[in-house]
C-alpha cells in the first residue's frame, strides 16, 4: 500500500452537484474537517427540489460554504467559478442520473453528462488543479456475466444511455489527463444508498409506496442482485482520495478509475426485506419482467481500492438501511 497523504484543510475544493446526494454528504464531510468547499448545482427537478433545499440548507449553515446555482452546461458559469474561486481540488458529481429516465428523456444526459462534464474539463485544461474527482457508475458493465466486476474487464457494450454517458466521461478525462496532465481519479459508484438519497432510486420508491400504502413493483420477479453501498462509505473512500493524486503510470498519464461498492451482493427481495423490517411495515408487491437497459447483477471487485486506500466498504444493509429508515420515518414524519 502507497503512502496516504491526510487532508490539508488549505485546500479549496469545488464539488458539483452539491445539492444532489452524494454531493451534499461529501461537502458535510469536508465542512465538518473544516475544509473551504464550493458546491455548484443547477437544482433541477428530475426529482423533488424540496429535498435538495434541504441539504443545501444544512451546508449554507456550516461555516467554509460558497453555493452557486448554474448549469454545468454553460460553459460560462464553469468558466466563472474557476476564475472566481480557482479550486485546488475538482470532484464532478454532477450529472443527469437514473438508468430508466435515460431511455425517454436522452437529450439531458448529453448536455448534462457529455456537455457539462467537457465544460469541467476545459476549465481544468485552462486552471490545472491537482486532482480531479469525477463520477462514473458501475452500469457501464453492462450486462456481462463475468463477476466480481474489475476496472480491467472490457465495458464497450453499455446498454442504456446513461452507461454510454458514464463510459465516455472515462474516455473525455483520460485523453485530457493524458494531453493536458490533469491528474483524474474515475469512480465507478455502486447503488449507493443512504439518509437524503434520491426519490428515483429503487429503496427509495419503495419506502415512499409502503408509507402510502401503494404497491411496489420488482423487477425480474425479484431475481436480480445489486452490490448496495451505504453512502458514508463512498464518501470516506473519496475523501482519502483527494489529496492523492494518481501517480504517473509506465505511459506517463496520471489516470486511475476505481469500483467503489461493497464487494457483496445482495439479493434484491433480501433487501426489500430488511427495509420492510426497518421501516416496521409490509409492502404489497407486484412481480414483472426485467426492465430494459436494466442489468441483473452488480458486484463490484474492490482489490485495487483495498490496495491504494487501505479501504473498503464496511456498512451492511441491515445498518444502512436502518440509518436510512430512522431519517426517512423523521423527515416524512411516518
Amino acid at each position: 500500500m502507497a503512502d496516504i497523504k491526510p487532508l490539508d484543510k488549505q485546500k479549496k475544493v469545488l464539488i458539483t452537484g452539491a445539492a444532489g446526494f452524494i454531493g451534499f454528504h461529501l461537502s458535510k464531510r469536508l465542512l465538518e474537517q473544516g475544509m473551504t468547499v464550493i458546491g455548484l448545482d443547477n437544482v433541477n427537478d428530475y426529482y423533488a427540489v424540496a429535498l435538495k433545499e434541504t441539504r443545501l440548507q444544512l451546508l449554507n449553515d456550516m461555516p467554509g460554504f460558497t453555493f452557486i446555482q448554474g448549469d454545468l452546461a454553460d460553459a460560462d458559469t464553469v468558466q466563472q467559478t474557476f476564475d472566481e474561486h480557482h479550486p485546488d481540488i475538482v470532484v464532478n458529481l454532477a450529472a443527469q442520473a437514473g438508468v430508466r429516465y435515460s431511455i425517454d428523456n436522452p437529450r439531458s444526459y448529453i448536455d448534462s453528462n457529455i456537455i457539462g462534464f467537457f465544460n469541467i474539463l476545459e476549465a481544468c485544461r485552462h486552471f490545472q488543479p491537482e486532482h480531479l474527482l469525477f463520477a462514473s457508475s458501475s452500469s457501464v458493465y453492462g450486462n456481462q456475466k463475468k463477476t466480481p466486476f474489475s476496472t480491467t474487464d472490457n465495458v464497450d457494450h453499455p446498454i442504456s444511455l446513461y452507461a454510454a454517458t458514464k463510459k465516455s466521461d472515462e474516455l473525455m478525462a483520460y485523453t485530457y489527463s493524458h494531453l493536458y496532465g490533469i491528474p483524474a481519479t474515475g469512480l465507478r459508484f455502486f447503488t449507493v444508498y443512504g439518509p437524503l438519497g434520491r426519490p428515483d432510486m429503487a429503496y427509495f420508491k419503495f419506502a415512499n409506496k409502503i408509507r402510502l400504502g401503494e404497491t411496489i413493483q420488482i423487477y425480474n420477479h425479484g431475481d436480480m442482485y445489486r452490490d448496495f453501498t451505504y453512502v458514508d462509505d463512498i464518501v470516506t473512500g473519496i475523501v482519502r482520495m483527494l489529496c492523492n493524486p494518481p501517480k504517473e503510470n509506465e505511459l506517463g498519464d496520471k489516470y486511475k478509475v476505481y469500483n467503489i461498492g461493497n464487494n457483496r451482493p445482495e439479493k434484491l427481495m433480501h433487501f426489500i426485506e430488511v427495509l420492510e423490517e426497518s421501516l416496521g411495515h409490509t409492502a404489497k408487491k407486484e412481480y414483472l419482467p426485467m426492465q430494459p437497459g436494466d442489468v441483473y447483477q452488480t458486484y463490484a471487485d474492490t482489490t485495487e481500492l483495498e490496495r491504494d486506500f487501505d479501504f473498503k466498504p464496511k456498512t451492511t444493509i441491515e445498518e444502512g438501511l436502518g440509518k436510512f429508515a430512522k431519517w426517512y420515518k423523521e423527515y416524512y414524519r411516518m
